[in-house]
């Protein structure tokens, strides 16, 4: 059995990213950067255990792609790391930053074999540059750029942890305990990916492929007499509405479905229960553009989307090009890729008997493409 954890620290929100992509849901090819990330570790050792470290609800998310250890972060690098550590039993653990993406294999082995030189095993690069420090000049000679991943002793680095001091790395917080540290060689490839410039700098990562993915949705509501009636978020002229507990939006929520299809992401009952009081009579708008905004922020870009609203009544083609228009506003995307379709059901079953609607949606995702930025 390996000595050695790994944990890949990603519970940060990107907020320096300056990008509606969340930095670790960027694809390279055909996975997402954490995947990456983790999958370029598991190469280069064997490692007891790998944890991914993140928020609840990308945890959810990255559990379809990889049967890793997960473990919901903290406020901080340092509360994400102490609750971490708690699942680590080995006697070494190796910890890196999902944004440290383009580590080398050789820089992860130079780490390793140094594991019993000191508490805290730091990757380190030279500073070539002229530093000044409050107006005076420093020797450069004597200073050094701490990269990840850093090899600790585990129950060193859990003592160096149990403090409300913040600490910007492992090694900081083993030295403030008085613990012995070892410098081995860095390396420049292993750029730490923080604003949008520094994907220039990182050559390890391809472009997304092209590949397009697709979800399906359907959705079904009864008529409710007395209560307004929203169809792709135009309000239809009609003596009933839909018994629903948000304002009963067939259309938008069948189309949510698709959207979270296409993207794995579950259904509209999982993000938005029925259950939850904050959800009751809510705008179905409202949902759409959160649910749009999950999307991006998981790395997709929306292609085109098609519905299919199957009602005996009310009739429908006067609000057609509206629903179009006002569907085109919610997902970002030109008209010209938001089809709307209308049909009877024939008088047949509960829509043919006028009693609810039926809507079916497709939709189509494609990977952002970073490389464009």
């Amino acid at each position: 059995m390996s000595r050695t954890t790994l944990i890949l620290l990603g519970a940060g929100s990107s907020s320096r990213f300056d990008c509606a992509v969340k930095k670790q849901w960027l694809y390279t090819d055909d996975i997402p950067l954490w995947l990456h990330v983790a999958e370029h570790f598991e190469a280069a050792a064997d490692f007891d255990k790998i944890i991914i470290v993140s928020t609840a609800d990308e945890i959810r998310l990255m559990k379809h792609f990889a049967s890793y250890s997960y473990i919901e972060g903290g406020d901080t690098r340092q509360a994400s790391l102490r609750n971490a550590l708690e699942a680590v039993n080995t006697e070494y653990v190796l910890v890196s930053d999902i944004a440290r993406c383009c580590v080398p294999l050789e820089m992860i082995t130079r780490i390793l074999a140094a594991k019993e030189a000191a508490s805290c095993i730091v990757p380190t690069l030279p500073v070539t540059d002229t530093l000044y420090l409050e107006g005076s000049a420093i020797n450069r000679e004597k200073v050094r750029i701490i990269q990840t991943p850093q090899l600790s002793v585990t129950q060193i680095l859990k003592k160096a942890l149990q403090t409300q001091t913040l600490f910007t790395d492992e090694s900081s917080a083993i030295a403030a305990l008085q613990e012995t540290i070892h410098f081995v060689e860095g390396s420049p490839d292993a750029h730490k990916l923080t604003t949008l410039s520094d994907l220039k700098k990182l050559p390890c990562l391809k472009a997304p492929c092209a590949k397009t993915v697709t979800g399906f949705g359907l959705d079904i509501h009864p008529f409710e007499s007395g209560k307004p009636m929203f169809l792709c978020g135009i309000e239809i002229d009609a003596p009933y509405g839909f018994k629903a507990h948000s304002d009963g939006d067939v259309a938008i929520h069948a189309l949510i479905d698709a959207l979270l299809g296409a993207a794995g992401m579950g259904d509209i009952g999982e993000l938005y229960p029925d259950t939850d009081a904050s959800y009751s009579g809510i705008d179905s708008k409202k949902l759409l553009e959160d649910t749009v905004a999950k999307v991006r922020s998981y790395g997709y870009a929306i292609g085109n989307v098609d519905l299919c609203i199957v009602a005996q009544a009310p009739k429908l083609m006067p609000y057609k090009e509206a629903m179009r228009q006002k569907m085109a506003q919610l997902l970002g995307i030109r008209t010209n890729l938001v089809n709307i379709k209308a049909t009877t059901a024939e008088k047949l079953g509960f829509v043919g008997r006028k009693e609810g609607v039926s809507v079916h949606a497709v939709a189509n995702l494609t990977y952002f493409d970073w490389k464009k930025i």
